[in-house]
């Protein structure tokens, strides 16, 4: 599927809608810069507010990321210590000059003139990066894609590129269906054999239809398990699933994608992502590929919930149901809050055994309830027993 920032079969532009503005209009794309501790070094990895179509970013943190990977093969790039923005260009220009960085070091006139031929190929391409690749993938293997003038960036710089689009071996009636062909030519396929008037041909083309349809994530369990087996471990590659090209690595046999997303811009812990199972199941890694326990932002801010409480809760969702198997009018329940609230103005009791000058602070009493003031007894639990 070709990777424009929109998924396959994506509608067409309306004819005499408007067009876009002038490149010149556009403000240049940003991309903050999050620096992580990797190999022991401080290391930058290029984040993006979108997951858009991006493969420059899944090739510059490859070429950011590789210096600290033995018998790497590929330049790298460094940026100053005090980065923390960069623009497209910038990252235009890095990859240019790594790529220029390949010339073989063979001065025969035949490697020199493919060179020059790749090189003025490769300059027609870089435009797309920052915006999308024709990539057209073979269900035939992870590295067999067919082959298109942007595939040179990744052949260049020794990238390996990987997808996990498989058909299944075992399953003989799609392999016939699916063959060798690439994923536009299949569609083709499907195409004209729905069309065609031999039931058999029909039948095919079904197959085939319900092997797109039944893996429509881009990712066969077959697929992964090539991928795992074909990965070098410490390894960095490319890996196209969902329009989407995503920094790959292989650590101790477990596959696991560069976390770029820009919302953990300020989560050191939360660099790797693992790539595990077809449904979308993973789990966040710090650079050491350990298990992180950040849940971003929005979970570090919140404080851990208080164990008395919960109990107190339990206590409570219990007293209700009781009264409810009992046929009685359940007792008055209390929010999370004023569960705290009394929790608190307890713990402060104990602390302060003498009368204070102030009245403490009661929580307002429920409708038909008991009075806020008063204490609740629970009774005690019985360790000899358990509540099923």
């Amino acid at each position: 599927p070709e990777e424009r920032g929109s998924p396959p079969g994506a509608a067409s532009p309306i004819p005499g809608a408007r067009a876009e503005p002038p490149r010149a209009q556009i403000p240049a794309d940003f991309y903050c810069v999050k620096w992580i501790t990797w190999k022991g070094e401080r290391t930058p990895v290029i984040t993006q507010s979108e997951n858009g179509p991006c493969p420059l970013l899944a090739i510059i943190n490859i070429l950011l990321l590789q210096g600290w990977v033995p018998a790497s093969r590929c330049p790298q790039v460094k940026l100053p210590p005090q980065k923390e923005v960069i623009t497209a260009e910038e990252l235009m220009a890095h990859l240019g000059n790594c790529i220029l960085a390949t010339q073989p070091r063979e001065t025969s006139e035949g490697l020199q003139l493919n060179f020059q031929q790749n090189i003025n190929d490769t300059m027609t391409v870089l435009p797309k990066l920052s915006t999308g690749l024709d990539v057209n993938v073979r269900f035939t293997g992870v590295s067999d894609f067919e082959y298109t003038p942007e595939c040179i960036v990744f052949d260049l710089l020794n990238i390996p590129l990987y997808h996990g689009w498989l058909v299944d071996p075992q399953s003989p009636e799609q392999v016939q269906a699916v063959g060798k062909l690439s994923y536009n030519q299949l569609v083709e396929k499907i195409i004209t054999c729905k069309q065609a008037s031999d039931s058999s041909l029909v039948s095919e083309g079904l197959v085939a239809e319900q092997f797109l349809e039944a893996s429509a994530s881009q990712l066969t369990f077959h697929g992964l398990c090539e991928l795992t087996a074909t990965a070098r471990e410490g390894e960095l590659g490319v890996f196209f699933r969902n329009n989407h090209f995503s920094t790959i690595t292989k650590h101790k046999g477990h596959l696991y994608l560069l976390v770029t997303d820009q919302g953990f811009l300020q989560e050191e812990g939360v660099v790797w992502e693992s790539l595990h199972s077809v449904d979308g199941d993973s789990c966040f890694c710090d650079t050491d590929f350990h298990l992180s326990h950040t849940l971003g932002r929005a979970g570090a801010a919140a404080a851990p919930p208080d164990p008395r409480l919960q109990q107190r809760q339990v206590d409570q969702d219990y007293m209700v149901a009781l009264s409810l198997q009992q046929g009685q009018d359940p007792p008055s329940v209390l929010s999370d809050l004023e569960l705290a609230r009394q929790l608190q103005h307890e713990e402060y009791q104990q602390h302060h055994p003498h009368p204070h000058p102030h009245p403490p602070q009661h929580v307002p009493a429920q409708a038909g309830g008991r009075p806020a003031g008063e204490r609740r007894q629970r009774p005690k639990p019985d360790l000899d027993c358990t509540l099923l």
